[in-house]
């Protein structure tokens, strides 16, 4: 099992999910197959010290559907933060990036974000 550490202090959250969605995909491997989960572990460190501008936490929002009417919530990034966590948002941003089939669940699990 190979582990890989990304410092996520005074990066911008995108640029650190996609290194990190990369590397539990296994682009960077020789050995890539888009049906093979690599053995790796990618682990965020620093997700509180991240650079996000002011701007962001009111603009940016996660949409999520219930499937009922009236069941559309709105989240802005600020009271993501503020509820859940920087971690949230970087498990959210790499999760956005990860193939959405049935190994997206399992390449989450070898993904670790501290504070």
């Amino acid at each position: 099992m190979k582990k890989h550490i990304i410092d996520a202090q005074n990066k911008k959250i995108g640029r650190v999910a996609t290194e990190a969605a990369k590397l539990l995909i296994g682009k960077d491997t020789p050995m890539f197959a888009r049906n093979i989960v690599p053995d790796v572990h990618v682990e965020i460190i620093n997700a509180s010290k991240a650079e996000i501008p002011e701007s962001k936490k009111g603009d940016k929002y996660y949409l999520t559907y219930s499937g009922y009417p009236g069941g559309q919530k709105k989240e802005f990034l600020g009271k993501l933060i503020e509820r859940k966590g920087t971690t949230e948002v970087f498990k959210r941003a790499v999760k956005g990036m990860l193939p959405k089939n049935k190994l997206q669940a399992v390449m989450l699990t070898k993904l670790t974000v501290t504070e």
